[in-house]
């Protein structure tokens, strides 16, 4: 058996909604019915073989081909198998991905890994505002899984964010782990203004001292005997942070205008 394959024809003109195209919403379907699925594209329904060339027939490991970013929903809610895509895609990469894998060689837009529950997402690429964060009229963010960004995050990283782990190679910008309730977030790269503005609880690990507004308390340096635990955790995870093992940090504890539970720890 061969990966289930779809190319790109051409760029299409509207956003495409491709929720449809998961591995356990594809099982035990032939190539003839998966070419006549339809998928919500502004006011019409285009069939994915009027949009994709279609090849193979493995659906538990699906690979896209040509995408762009005007490719909206990938793995949306997917349970299992794994999803490779090559090129940039739309918002929604990963929206309530509960478990399985998704691979982006390539850039994504906003609020990827929103609702997230379980899985992994590694990104070869940036992404754009919101990522781990809550939809607009939701309450939470993230709320579980592992997500790994090789390049930039936009604003907003975490926004709400749960429980779970995100790891970003590169830089973040403003508002990084605000209104945060619980989880991990790791930042290699700087971090821009307001950076857990809200936060209730959680762990930053940040490699560079940010710029922190008047909320966040310094609480002095520590060596915490914990981090070397988490990072033994990450031993197997493809990232730079595999090959972390530092527990000497500076400590500061907030946003204590909302709890003040949360803590950054900026290695020394």
């Amino acid at each position: 058996m061969s990966a289930l394959t779809f190319t790109l024809k051409t760029a299409p003109r509207q956003r495409v909604d491709l929720s449809a195209l998961t591995p356990d919403a594809l099982a035990d379907k032939s190539l003839a019915d998966i070419a006549a699925i339809e998928l919500p594209s502004g006011h019409e329904q285009p069939r994915v073989d009027a949009l994709f060339d279609i090849s193979g027939d493995d659906a538990t490991d699906i690979v896209i081909k040509n995408a762009t970013d005007r490719l909206d929903y990938i793995g949306h809610g997917m349970r299992s198998g794994r999803i490779t895509v090559h090129g940039n895609v739309g918002s929604y990469l990963a929206f309530k991905l509960r478990k399985g894998e998704i691979v982006l060689h390539g850039n994504a837009g906003d609020f990827a890994a929103s609702g997230m529950a379980g899985g992994l997402l590694h990104v070869h690429g940036n992404v754009g505002d919101f990522l781990a964060s809550a939809i607009i009229g939701e309450r939470r963010g993230m709320k579980g899984g592992t997500v790994i960004i090789t390049g930039n995050a936009g604003e907003r990283a975490g926004d709400q964010m749960r429980r779970g782990l995100v790891l970003i190679e590169g830089n973040v910008g403003s508002y990084c782990a605000s209104r945060m309730i619980a989880g991990t977030i790791g930042v290699m790269g700087t971090t821009g203004e307001y950076l857990a503005y809200g936060m209730r609880r959680g762990t930053v690990l940040l490699n560079n001292a940010p710029k922190l507004h008047a909320t966040i308390q310094d609480c002095g340096s520590h060596t915490l005997p914990f981090l070397s635990l988490m990072f033994k955790s990450f031993r197997d995870l493809p990232t730079k942070f595999a090959a972390v093992n530092r527990n000497r940090v500076q400590r500061y504890a907030g946003d204590i205008a909302n709890d003040g539970k949360g803590e950054i720890l900026v290695f020394k």
